[in-house]
């Protein structure tokens, strides 16, 4: 029998979560409460479409043509808090040739996620902030559930690529590169470093539900000053 999953959105092909162009899948549901989230209509569980697998699935396999040097993505949301769901979806796709990417901040339970990363062809891991105390105050999760996270992906040698958001005055500058580049040492199935600039082109969801917006003071970082950075990331990991 299926597990049936809560599915808040798809985008037929999408070109910038994973390699090549994919079908995504914007699932219900997120523990976290980033201080830059752009999706705070994914926040609550148990809303949004339930759907089985097989149909998510099936509509995924329509734009297969066009997957070929692509494949399906699972974002949210955040696809681990449904572990069960993504790993029976991530087994079909695979039964059908198709590449599987997994968008995730590493949170929820770790044997759930090791189920879902025998079916997991790729992982995007999100990695926020590089000490406890910011982690727990912008996110309210935890660094060492991430890190346990990426342990566990190097143990199953899933290939990781690590995300991470620039925000001026809280994760810019070259010394907080660095932090993360040590962070990320470790690692050697990591595949590259996608440095992401800050926007607020989320304000009118969050005005739309009454929820305040964090960040909304903070300037938006410049893809300039991203470019900069990303210039001293290791040529490997770009």
């Amino acid at each position: 029998m299926e597990t049936p999953g809560y599915v808040h959105s798809f985008q037929s092909l999408g070109a910038v979560d994973g390699p090549g162009l994919r079908f995504v899948v914007f699932l219900q549901g997120c523990p976290l409460r980033c201080c830059y989230c752009h999706n705070p209509d994914t926040w609550q569980a148990g809303q949004g479409q339930r759907l089985l697998p097989s149909q998510v699935a099936a509509r995924a396999l329509r734009y297969r043509s066009y997957l070929r040097h692509g494949g399906v993505t699972l974002t949210g949301g955040e696809p681990l808090w449904q572990p069960a769901f993504t790993a029976e979806l991530f087994a079909l796709l695979q039964a059908q040739g198709l590449h599987t990417a997994l968008d995730t901040s590493g949170v929820g339970d770790l044997e759930a996620a090791e189920t879902v990363l025998r079916h997991t062809n790729l992982a995007l891991v999100d990695v926020k902030f590089l000490t406890e105390e910011a982690y727990l105050r912008h996110t309210g999760g935890r660094l060492s559930q991430v890190r346990a996270f990426l342990d566990l992906c190097l143990r199953q040698n899933v290939p990781v690529w690590a995300r991470h958001v620039v925000v001026p005055g809280l994760t810019d500058g070259q010394d907080h590169l660095r932090r993360l580049l040590a962070f990320l040492a470790p690692y050697s199935n990591l595949q590259k470093i996608e440095l992401l600039p800050f926007r607020k082109l989320c304000l009118e969801k969050y005005d739309a539900l009454g929820i305040p917006f964090p960040l909304r003071e903070v300037p938006e970082m410049d893809q300039a000053g991203v470019d900069a950075l990303r210039l001293l990331l290791p040529p490997s990991l770009r």
